[in-house]
């Protein structure tokens, strides 16, 4: 009956279908969807609007019954709100100096449009918000600007930027002596340079450290953040800094916009050895300076950088198709790239293969060594305090004492006499005093080195000694009164094996060598395997090399001239004429007849040629400009403007000019300097002297593009002596060359010479106005112009032509590596010989290079730019505590909390006894 019934219902609803499907057409049955759909939603709408009335007017009768009333403050503040808000007037003046306060506006809206107007319009168009930014900003500026006016400079720049620069120098210096004292020292350990300097750094400072600072950057954003808000906190009013927003989108903007970035920059190695290429561009690079620094290199990437633009330009100059007198100039090109390269192949081994070894051990153990006569040890500084230490160890410091003392003696005693003389000549007598004055002087000469109660005491003959006390008693002094006892003196020093001739083979005199750059070293013999193509290592067939170079000359072609000037002829003088003797407008010239022998292999030859004194002096500066090193053992006589035709001139001049000509036909210096022989065969030749330096000193290869480029602390200036405290050039020199050539480490005759010399070049440059011309120009450096033109590098830097400037990308390593020798040939090149001759060339080199190697390490480098930002700001802030605010700063760090543990671990043994 279900089943029947269901099938009933199907049956007569189909037909059903059928029929409306008939009757209305197919698409029927959409429009009934569609009418339903319409239905329902109709019946939802209504529902809704009815709804939404009756709740309105019930809440409405609620709040009216049951809710308190509307504040009125609410109200108001609505109402100011809908009003239009009222412009905000900007002071544009910032310090009172119009040329700085431009470039600072413009600064700060460079600031504001690129860190914050470009994403706070996105949120909202009031400028209210920017406008009171700004403000802020500017009123830390004034601030700022009054606390400069009020602050004296001068001690800052003169005294406290010079002791932080030589403490950072001391503690890198203490830091890579430190690393060679480690036996299991590893090359190139960056790292471990930087950690060994920030422990040197806890035990010079004692109270901080900057490793967290210099090596993370994140504890280095935190720290600026900090810095910012306290800065902000004593230059915003109160009621601005209180405002949380602005004081934290200000002291973004400052942190991590401005002073980050800027340190960064400051901090780049790259970027420092542009700059000092820059500061010395006038400077021409020495090709000498050029090879010293490619031998002492350390870092291989220096090495292959240097190579593979040798490589390169090797491979440019063989595709050139030249000719005719171009290609002697290409194959000396080629010449030098080649050598320079050998050269650099030759470190990487060394360096790679590990067998790296001291020139000075390596060179007291092997070949001969350079002699240096007893009297030029004696009248060189250099070499002087070598022998010295030497004296001392061997106790025989009495002896070099007492010929240095009479040595000053008797120059004191000939000018004493000569000023006696000139007064006896005017009238007036002074003979009683000043002979008792040079009197007194000989006695305790003789007091201290010669009697029975001196001690240490010269041993030499007692009948010498008993004739010098007889005259002491019996004469008056004379200059020359020691002059027997002196002589037997230096025959003791020269031929007693206690002395000179144990002296040659100590290291000692290994180091004084390498001091005067005589020392030769073995690593750069021309190694076995061949090149492609041949050459003799020197751009011109001879290379300029210094003593460091060794050349495989044969010993029995290691000499070819004999030379001597036999005599003296002075006479009017013609180039012309065959003897040197003629008129040249009535003027008289001295003229030295050399006698000249040169060694062939078909016999010998002999002749004669003349030469002037300004010939000679000529040479000298050809040569010592070719081969540096040279000037500092050659000595050449010196000018004299009047009475330089007097006889007994021109003969000691004859025996000193000769002197100067055999010494540089030594086999020694023939054989460490084998270019030598070319230039000295074109001076002794019998032809005309052609005077004039030319190019014979080369110049360094193309091997890269052209660059553009508190007393509370125990500080280095605290150890300054007494005497030099005021004086400010003195100060600032003495404390430099101690820290940079490591003056306090060695000899102190050496050091007090040297201050000495400082004081008189002080004095003679009248010091009162050297004095008066620092404090000028620290006015200069902070007056409106110099600061606004520091304000404009500083905009034009970062918004070069009011962009934002772009990350400027990390140059290619190889230039990097490139830079670097470049800097470190021009720094070598620059220094002055005589600085040479005063330190010594070994000394000079590696203070050069220890100031250029601290710049090389990016956390050091950081180091120094936070140590002369805390000092600025302690000077600015002097009543603000700023160092004890540093110390809490910088409390985090590793090595100071290392520190303290080791230094309580030491005080507690102490304590237990007590």
């Amino acid at each position: 009956m279900l089943a029947e019934t269901s099938l009933s219902i199907w049956g007569w609803g189909s037909l059903g279908v059928v029929l409306f499907l008939i009757t209305f057409g197919p698409f029927a049955i959409f429009y009934f969807a569609f009418y339903i759909l319409c239905f329902v939603g109709g019946g939802f709408v209504v529902t809704l609007l009815f709804g939404k009335n009756n709740s309105e007017t019930y809440l409405e009768r609620c709040e009216h019954s049951y809710l308190p009333p509307t504040s009125f403050g609410i109200t108001k503040c609505i109402e100011e709100m809908k009003q239009e808000s009222k412009p905000i007037k900007i002071d544009r003046r910032l310090t009172g100096a119009y040329i700085i306060d431009e470039p600072l506006q413009q600064v700060i809206q460079f600031s504001l449009r690129d860190y914050v107007q470009y994403w706070y319009y996105t949120l909202s168009d009031d400028e209210s918000f920017l406008l009171e930014i700004r403000q802020a900003l500017q009123n830390a500026l004034i601030q700022f600007s009054s606390r400069s006016k009020e602050v004296d400079w001068q001690p800052y720049f003169t005294t406290r930027l010079v002791d932080d620069f030589t403490t950072h120098l001391r503690v890198f210096r203490k830091a890579q002596q430190r690393i060679t004292e480690k036996e299991d020292q590893i090359k190139d350990g960056a790292e471990d340079l930087v950690n060994t300097f920030f422990e040197v750094e806890v035990e010079t400072e004692k109270r901080v450290c900057r490793d967290l600072v210099c090596t993370s950057p994140k504890d280095e954003e935190g720290f600026l953040r900090d810095l910012c808000e306290v800065l902000l906190y004593l230059l915003l009013p109160p009621g601005d800094f209180q405002n949380k927003i602005m004081r934290y989108f200000v002291r973004e903007i400052l942190a991590r916009g401005i002073l980050l970035p800027l340190i960064n920059q400051l901090s780049d190695p790259d970027y420092i050895n542009q700059y000092f290429i820059w500061m010395i561009r006038d400077s021409i690079c020495n090709y000498e300076a050029f090879m010293n620094i490619i031998k002492v290199s350390d870092k291989v990437g220096e090495l292959e950088a240097v190579r593979d633009k040798a490589a390169e330009e090797l491979q440019y100059l063989r595709s050139l198709d030249t000719a005719g007198d171009d290609i002697n100039t290409i194959k000396n090109q080629i010449n030098s790239l080649l050598f320079v390269k050998k050269v650099c192949d030759s470190r990487i081994l060394r360096l790679q293969s590990g067998k790296e070894i001291d020139t000075v051990k390596l060179a007291a153990n092997f070949g001969k060594l350079c002699t240096v006569p007893l009297d030029t040890i004696l009248i060189n500084n250099v070499a002087l305090q070598f022998f010295m230490d030497y004296m001392q160890q061997m106790g025989g410091q009495a002896h070099l004492f007492f010929w240095m003392t009479v040595e000053g003696y008797r120059v004191t005693a000939q000018q004493q006499l000569e000023v006696l003389l000139s007064l006896q000549k005017d009238g007036r007598h002074q003979t009683t005093e000043t002979k008792g004055l040079l009197k007194s002087a000989a006695v305790g000469i003789y007091d201290q080195y010669l009697s029975e109660k001196a001690s240490p005491r010269v041993n030499i003959d007692d009948t010498l000694v008993a004739k010098l006390a007889e005259k002491l008693n019996n004469e008056d002094p004379t200059p020359e009164i020691f002059d027997e006892i002196q002589r037997k003196v230096y025959d003791m020093m020269l031929r007693d094996e206690r002395f000179y001739p144990s002296f040659r083979l100590h290291v000692l005199y290994v180091r004084m060598l390498a001091e005067l750059d005589m020392l030769k070293d073995p690593s750069f013999r021309g190694s076995d395997d061949g090149e492609g193509e041949s050459f003799n290592g020197s751009p011109t067939g001879s290379i300029n090399l210094s003593l460091d170079d060794l050349s495989n000359v044969p010993a029995d072609e290691s000499i070819q001239l004999h030379a001597y000037i036999s005599d003296t002829v002075y006479a009017d003088y013609d180039p012309y004429t065959v003897a040197g003797v003629c008129n040249d407008h009535g003027k008289t010239y001295a003229l030295y007849a050399i006698s000249v022998r040169r060694r062939t292999p078909n016999g010998d030859e002999v002749w004669k040629t003349y030469r002037r004194y300004s010939d000679f002096h000529d040479f000298h500066m050809r040569i010592t400009e070719q081969f540096e090193n040279l000037g500092s053992m050659l000595k050449l006589p010196g000018k004299k403007t009047f009475n330089n035709m007097d006889r007994d001139f021109l003969e000691k001049r004859k025996n000193d000019l000769n002197a100067y000509l055999q010494l540089l036909l030594t086999p020694e210096v023939m054989k460490c300097y084998p270019a030598l022989i070319h230039c000295l065969y074109d001076f002794l030749e019998n032809k005309a002297y052609s005077k004039g330096k030319g190019e014979i000193a080369r110049k360094d290869p193309p091997l890269m593009q052209k660059t553009y480029v508190d007393p509370k602390h125990c500080r280095v200036a605290a150890q300054v002596e007494d005497n030099v405290e005021d004086n400010v050039p003195l100060k600032i020199m003495l404390l430099l060359m101690d820290e940079i050539f490591d003056l306090k480490e060695r000899n102190q005759w050496l050091r007090r010479n040297i201050k000495n010399l400082l004081q008189q070049l002080i004095r003679a440059m009248h010091g009162y106005t050297i004095n008066k011309k620092i404090v000028d120009h620290v006015d200069w450096m902070t007056s409106p112009e110099q600061v606004a033109d520091a304000v404009k590098r500083f905009r034009d830097a970062f918004w070069p032509n009011g962009i934002l400037a772009e990350t400027v990308p990390r140059r290619d390593n190889a230039i990097r590596m490139r830079t670097r020798i470049a800097g470190k040939t021009k720094l070598l090149g620059m220094m002055p010989d005589e600085l040479k001759h005063i330190l010594g060339a070994e000394t000079t080199r590696k203070g050069i290079l220890r100031v250029f190697e601290m710049f090389q390490h990016t956390q050091l480098n950081k180091r120094m730019v936070y140590v002369f930002l805390e000092g600025f700001l302690e000077t600015l802030f002097p009543a603000n505590e700023f160092p004890e605010l540093f110390k809490k700063l910088h409390s985090p760090s590793k090595q100071m909390q290392r520190y303290k543990q080791r230094l309580q671990s030491t005080q507690a043994p102490s304590l237990q006894k007590r």
